[in-house]
């Protein structure tokens, strides 16, 4: 699978709403895994979704979650960019990008069995990296 880079909005415990929306107006095809579908089903959170995809017939890809308690919430910065694929060049990318900025989550594997990781660059961008494991 080639890298690719697409919008990812947060949102505030309406994501699916949203994203039921964004499919009814594009049209498409929309996943959604809850926090909960990702391996914390006790979670308080359980229910809110964790990653939405939607892929459209016209070659849009639109990505979104609900945003955790304990992460701020501002409604006009809740746009990531999100880089993910299989390539390890991705893992270039996160260094590259970090320089300058912070990184907010290290770039590491994560429940799902991928390796993701998160950081503000030094122009206050939010990128999310996700480097898709191969599976034995």
């Amino acid at each position: 699978m080639a890298s690719q880079l697409n919008p990812y909005i947060a949102f505030n415990g309406n994501a699916r709403q949203a994203m039921e929306f964004y499919r009814d107006v594009l049209g498409g095809k929309l996943e959604m895994g809850t926090v909960g579908d990702f391996g914390s089903p006790d979670a308080p959170e359980a229910d809110k979704i964790m990653h939405a995809t939607l892929s459209t017939p016209d070659g849009y890809t639109v990505m979104a979650w609900d945003v955790p308690e304990r992460v701020p919430f501002n409604p006009g910065n809740n746009v990531a960019l999100y880089l993910g694929g299989d390539d390890a060049q991705l893992r270039d990318y996160f260094e590259k990008l970090s320089v300058g900025g912070t990184v907010t989550m290290p770039l590491e594997k994560q429940v799902w069995g991928d390796e993701a990781g998160s950081l503000v660059d030094r122009f206050g961008i939010t990128w999310m990296v996700n480097i898709t494991q191969q599976q034995s």
